[in-house]
């Protein structure tokens, strides 16, 4: 980033990225309670400050988001047996207990064909049968119609 932030812009921002609230924002960052809604506003056009908390918020966007690659590792690793999940079970005596269990088969089979699909390994027969008459146009014409 070409310009930098002041301590308290930087704070300002990342306040603005935490309450979604310009004038919270500028308070809490350290800006008198009087100005602070100006403050704020003129906070968010200085480009330099949009900018800082746009990076921020596409950091945390892609945090939030699975990427392919992390999608395609989960459904390998469901595929492959290797995911477990917690469950809880009656332990006879009125209570319950929690124990692992992995991935069963039904899960596999559904994540072994999202990736078939993802990678085009199952294609359905097409077969296309049509009655379709040729018509053939002479249009060009030769030496002797001239």
């Amino acid at each position: 980033m070409g310009v930098k932030l002041t301590e308290k812009q930087k704070r300002f921002a990342d306040y603005y990225i935490e309450t979604g609230n310009a004038t919270e924002a500028a308070i809490r960052a350290g800006y008198s309670k009087k100005t602070a809604r100006q403050i704020g506003q003129e906070n968010l056009t200085k480009p330099y400050i949009s900018k800082y908390i746009q990076e921020i918020l596409g950091k945390k966007e892609k945090e939030r988001i699975a990427s392919q690659d992390e999608v395609l590792k989960f459904l390998t690793s469901v595929m492959r047996g290797k995911e477990a999940e917690e469950v809880v079970c009656p332990d006879g005596s009125g209570g319950t207990f929690r124990e692992l269990k992995g991935s069963n088969i039904k899960d596999r089979v559904k994540a072994a064909e999202l990736l078939g699909k993802r990678y085009s390994l199952f294609t359905d027969k097409v077969n296309l049968e049509a009655n379709v008459g040729v018509t053939i146009i002479d249009d060009i014409g030769s030496e002797e119609d001239d």
